[in-house]
């Protein structure tokens, strides 16, 4: 059973007597001669199997889809005319062929499992994970872990593994719970994330701290997201942001190097959250293509269109050509990302036609040159609360990229650091202030007076993201390390002091006993390989993922479990 090699490693050097083994991808029988096709992970070779090998044709002949065979015979090049470069170049010649397992026909044809249904691929995964595109997507994600490890063991973070068990605390998202049968009524949760722990770390005098986290969140899924899923968590104590950004921007830097054997520029661009919003509707824009949108809010005050003049905001984005079903679609997606309708210009040589350009007369000059917009070219418009008409003209941006290939011809990828987050975040449903990350980002220090004041939403937050492509692929902050300024956050999300105590109560004495400055990120991981290998979703960079319903359909997961185990738990379920 000792292989030459994988297949994928065979080249010249191999030239001569070989033993592979694999999986048959196809067979044909052609004049008397079988060839068939054997699989790895590495790779496929043509294997030919004269008649004159009577046994080895024999067996030959036997073989079907994903049959897992051994082959021994001889490595050769094939005739130069059949030559395409790499390993078409070559063919083994075989003397024996073991049949070394039968398989059933597969419910799917290997080759064409991105045809398939994502659940059809999941309830057979061990299958669909032996498509070649799988099996790079995985050995990317190998890859793209050992470079994380080697930069962090370099840069001397220490390795340190938090629990799984953990308490139920406010991050954001729902907790996954966990019963305790030692202590009825009372239950674990799975960690969201381990801040607390890492902040703890450097308390204790840890410095530098890393790890591969597992985390778990109960919450909507999509493309980009698992109820379990994978983080790079580091933290580092004596920092400051630039520190934090430097480190990260280089650790970027090396993974790309690494694993997809480029160069990456630094140091990466930023914009601020103000700015990224402004231009782009999204606090993560993509930035392969530019687009921007432009503030006409000043233009139209006053005016006589009423549904612009006295908006807060009134942003623009020139488009190419649009046929009104295609605006409509737009408008359609505005909506669906709160606003009241999505207004439009058509360019006719120095004028506008179409839409609202009886409104625009005396101000075509203006939008002419702030928009730039082609002759027949569109004009997309979105007003109101400024948070709102940027997020709906930020939808409109993305699917304008999608209907006309924005990203085309340019970069493959735009990674940037966003910045300057606001601290707080108002809760519309709840009517009360809450945290944009989370409730242990430190304020600017110029702001850290502003709480408890009437001017606490202008707080910004010692806070960034790491984007690329239109995705987060990493945030993180400075932590508050000031056990009065950690109060003083928590007045401010509406936790009094005695809730805090009893939510954090550990967390907030652990900061009385000399806390260092001390700050870090998160990377999700699995959406970083996404966006490495080029993937749709980030399940096509799991092994075994959950589908958009957050059901395992292979293993069939969650499923019932037996009234003992839950009389045993101290649960009933309820009808």
């Amino acid at each position: 059973m000792k292989r030459t090699a994988l297949i994928g490693e065979l080249n010249a050097t191999h030239l001569g007597p070989v033993t592979l083994q694999g999986w048959v991808t196809r067979r044909r029988d052609l004049g008397g001669m079988i060839f068939f096709e054997l699989r790895d992970r590495s790779g496929t070779v043509q294997v030919q199997v004269d008649p004159e090998q009577t046994e080895a044709f024999a067996q030959a002949g036997e073989l079907r889809a994903e049959y897992v065979a051994e082959v021994t015979g001889t490595f050769s090049q094939r005739p130069e005319e059949q030559r395409k470069g790499g390993l078409a170049d070559y063919e083994v010649l075989a003397a024996g062929v073991q049949i070394l397992n039968r398989a059933k026909t597969p419910p799917f044809e290997l080759d064409k499992g991105g045809d398939v249904s994502e659940d059809v691929r999941l309830r057979y995964r061990y299958l669909d994970l032996r498509r070649p595109e799988m099996q790079r997507n995985l050995m990317l994600r190998s890859r793209t872990w050992a470079a994380i490890t080697e930069f962090m063991e370099a840069e001397g973070f220490i390795n340190v593994e938090t629990p799984m068990l953990t308490r139920s605390t406010p991050e954001g998202a729902r907790d996954f719970l966990v019963p305790s049968r030692l202590n009825a009524g009372e239950f674990y949760a799975l960690p969201q994330s381990p801040q607390l722990f890492k902040q703890m770390l450097m308390m204790a005098g840890y410095d530098r701290y890393y790890q591969m986290a597992r985390c778990f969140r109960d919450e909507d899924l999509r493309s980009d997201r698992q109820p379990d899923f994978t983080q790079l968590d580091l933290e580092m104590s004596f920092v400051d942001q630039e520190d934090v950004l430097e480190m990260n921007s280089r650790l970027l830097q090396h993974i790309f190097r690494r694993v997809l054997d480029r160069e990456l520029s630094l140091p990466l661009p930023r914009l601020t959250y103000q700015e990224a919003m402004d231009r782009y509707g999204s606090d993560k824009p993509d930035l392969r293509f530019e687009h921007a949108f432009s503030d006409v809010t000043d233009l139209f005050a006053g005016g006589e269109f009423k549904a612009f003049a006295g908006a807060e905001a009134v942003k623009v984005i020139a488009a190419p050509e649009l046929t009104r079903k295609t605006i409509d679609e737009l408008e359609r997606i505005a909506k669906q990302n709160g606003a009241g309708g999505l207004a439009w210009l058509k360019r006719s040589g120095d004028s506008f036609t179409g839409g609202i350009s009886k409104f625009v007369t005396g101000i075509t000059p203006q939008l002419l040159e702030r928009t730039g917009v082609e002759d027949g070219g569109t004009l997309l418009f979105t007003a109101g609360a400024w948070r709102t008409a940027v997020e709906a003209l930020g939808a409109v941006r993305l699917s304008l990229r999608d209907l006309f290939d924005w990203t085309a011809g340019g970069p493959e990828f735009a990674p940037l650091w966003v910045t300057d987050f606001p601290q707080l975040d108002y809760d519309a449903e709840s009517g009360t202030w809450t945290y944009m990350h989370h409730p242990f980002t430190s304020p600017h220090p110029e702001d850290a007076a502003l709480f408890g004041t009437e001017r606490q939403h202008e707080i910004r937050a010692q806070a960034y993201d790491l984007v690329m492509n239109g995705f987060e692929i990493g945030g993180g902050s400075v932590r508050i390390h000031n056990p009065e300024t950690q109060r003083q956050m928590f007045r401010a999300i509406g936790l009094s002091d005695a809730e805090a105590q009893e939510k954090f109560g550990f967390f907030l004495e652990a900061l009385d006993y000399g806390t260092p400055p001390h700050g870090g990120a998160a990377w999700g991981f699995d959406r970083l390989v996404m966006v490495l290998s080029g993937a749709p979703s980030i399940r096509d960079v799991i092994a075994f993922p959950k589908n958009n319903r957050g059901q395992d359909l292979m293993a069939g997961a969650p499923s019932p479990v037996a009234d003992g185990q839950l009389e045993e738990l101290g649960l009933k379920v309820q009808e």
